[in-house]
């Protein structure tokens, strides 16, 4: 599995939020009676620091960081007192306890966005633009600090490789002159396309970063990214103008087709070996791919793709092909993707961009292996491969289908985004692999149900090291209230929220007859725990199995299922 991650933004004319107010709505939450009102509060806090509005607000201002954090730990301790009430009390019901946490947990998540998403991303901003950076360089590199923080959560789907690239225009920068001549020198000629490799495509400037590597540990290169951006001072050059644009396309990788390598890292352009003449004038394109191009060595042969002896990898027939395309299309992007895409086999996900119209994304999905969710943030538009990718810009995006027929049955859809409206639906088309339009409403909006501190990896190197920490605190969260002392005897206090009075009634009845428990991983683990310990309960009175989550599960489905429970974890 790999990871996808897009950014592609407009101009904010959202003025900057003043310091007194953000003060104000912290000061408001503190001294709110309630624990909801206090979240509300403080989430309306959050909101104002969205955005490269909320950024400028930020950014530089060292002090104002540390009156935030004061605050905001004010409210996590209030938070913490008020667990320690839940915890603490014995006259409370199922249902208040859950009403309760359900409050609490609001109070954390915001305070936690606040700190954790708004204050740190402006302070990573700040180390990479530098001093005396313009609202248009940190915009840009706003847009490499989402890409950045997207990537280190998507590095669960794929670590042995990952890569930025980056298409800056109206940029202003002459390759005449000696200065940008000198910081050019030795970046243009690598065929390769490795790290530090910049191109200049008409009016755009094109670099990528790329770190590779077999063996490490998680966030090793998203480090190695965030460095070398930080040290490219033709890119700082490059985004010193107040009319300079930028474009994020990343991806974290599991090798599958190629061997682990810098030139096998994604993104990569459309350049072939020995172009000249015509050749040269093709749109430059750059891509990534989820998956696999099942038939890239036909493709090759079909179009007569010219690709350097060390790239190994089926990505690289993407930009090749949709630059030739363009061509064949009179300059038509859209068409020249789709018809590249169409011709693909294999369950795929892509995404590319051009430099002929580095104002949009072309994005790409067919087949049941691979995902694309479009965040609809503040004037911003963020792709990736995973909702947990996108939620700490935005909780609403899209979700692209790779699976369901369209009206004229083909599979697969095409998404092409347009920066004049980002974060807008307005900015979105969608196509079926066909070329037929498939009009997108407000029902096609999404609502994520997680937060960044849900996927918070924390001080654990990772993830299952972090679930084996917190397995004492979750469970013991997950029974409070829910086992009473009467007479001496424990006995369970579920609530009508975790047991339906009507299910209780067809399970005593004996209406129903199967329960069948499923899950995946961890879940898979709790389930056949559950079903042995209920098993052992119901003494052979009910027919229970555990069932893990696969493809395979549907064989379990019979036409009339009403004797039986679905305990899904």
């Amino acid at each position: 599995m790999c990871g996808i991650i897009a950014v592609l933004s407009r101009p904010s004319t959202r003025p900057v939020p003043a310091a007194s107010d953000l003060f104000d709505l912290l000061d408001r939450a503190i001294a709110d009676p309630t624990m909801i009102g206090a979240a509300r509060l403080t989430s309306a806090c959050d909101q104002l620091l969205h955005g490269v509005p909320g950024v400028c607000a930020l950014v530089g201002r060292h002090e104002l960081l540390a009156a935030m954090n004061a605050k905001l730990d004010q409210l996590d301790a209030r938070a913490t007192e008020y667990e320690q009430w839940i915890e603490s009390s014995t006259d409370l019901t199922v249902e208040q306890i859950e009403q309760a946490n359900i409050e609490m947990i609001a109070l954390r998540d915001a305070t936690w966005a606040v700190r954790q998403d708004r204050l740190r991303t402006a302070r990573e901003v700040d180390a990479l633009a530098g001093r005396d950076a313009g609202r248009a360089a940190i915009a840009a590199y706003l847009s490499v600090q989402q890409a950045l923080s997207a990537l280190d959560r998507l590095e669960v789907r794929g670590r042995d490789s990952a890569g930025v690239h980056l298409f800056v225009w109206d940029h202003g920068l002459s390759v005449a002159d000696p200065a940008v001549q000198s910081l050019l020198a030795q970046r243009t000629s690598d065929p390769l396309f490795q790290t530090g490799s910049v191109r200049v495509a008409g009016a755009c400037l094109s670099f990528v970063y790329k770190a590779a590597k077999e063996i490490g540990e998680l966030g090793d290169n998203t480090r190695a990214l965030r460095a070398a951006i930080q040290a490219d001072d033709l890119l700082r050059l490059a985004l010193a103008r107040p009319e300079s644009r930028l474009t994020v396309l990343g991806h974290t990788r599991w090798a599958s087709v190629g061997i682990i390598s810098e030139p096998n890292c994604h993104p990569l352009n459309s350049e072939e070996s020995e172009m000249s003449g015509n050749d040269q004038q093709r749109p430059y394109v750059v891509a990534a791919l989820n998956g696999d191009v099942d038939n890239h060595a036909d493709i090759k042969v079909q179009h007569g793709l010219r690709i350097p002896g060390p790239i190994t990898t089926d990505a690289k027939v993407i930009p090749a092909v949709m630059s030739r395309l363009t061509v064949d299309t009179n300059g038509n992007l859209t068409e020249a993707f789709r018809r590249t895409v169409a011709g693909f086999e294999g369950s795929v996900a892509i995404g590319t961009a051009s430099a002929a119209a580095p104002d949009k994304l072309f994005l790409a999905l067919r087949g049941s292996g691979q995902a694309l969710y479009i965040g609809l943030a503040e004037d911003t538009y963020i792709v990736a491969s995973e909702p947990y990718g996108v939620v700490e810009e935005t909780w609403n995006y899209l979700r692209v289908d790779g699976e369901t027929p369209s009206p004229s049955g083909s599979r697969g859809q095409v998404f092409v985004l347009d920066a004049s409206h980002a974060g807008e639906l307005a900015g979105v088309q969608r196509l079926a692999y066909d070329g037929s339009d498939l009009p997108i409403t407000a029902d096609d909006v999404a609502v994520a149900q997680v937060t960044t501190r849900d996927i918070d990896r924390g001080d654990a190197p990772h993830f299952l090291l972090k679930e084996i920490t917190e397995a004492p605190s979750s469970f013991r969260k997950t029974l409070r209230g829910k086992i009473a002392e009467r007479d001496g005897m424990l006995h369970s206090v579920v609530g009508d929220g975790a047991l339906p009075t009507d299910i209780a009634a067809r399970l005593a009845s004996g209406e129903i007859t199967k329960v069948r428990v499923i899950g995946q991983g961890t879940a898979a683990v709790a389930g056949r725990s559950m079903a042995a310990v209920l098993d052992t309960l119901c003494e052979g009175h009910l027919d229970i199995d555990p069932i893990t989550a696969t493809e395979l599960s549907g064989f379990g489905m019979r036409l009339d299922m009403s004797d039986t429970l679905i305990v899904a974890v």
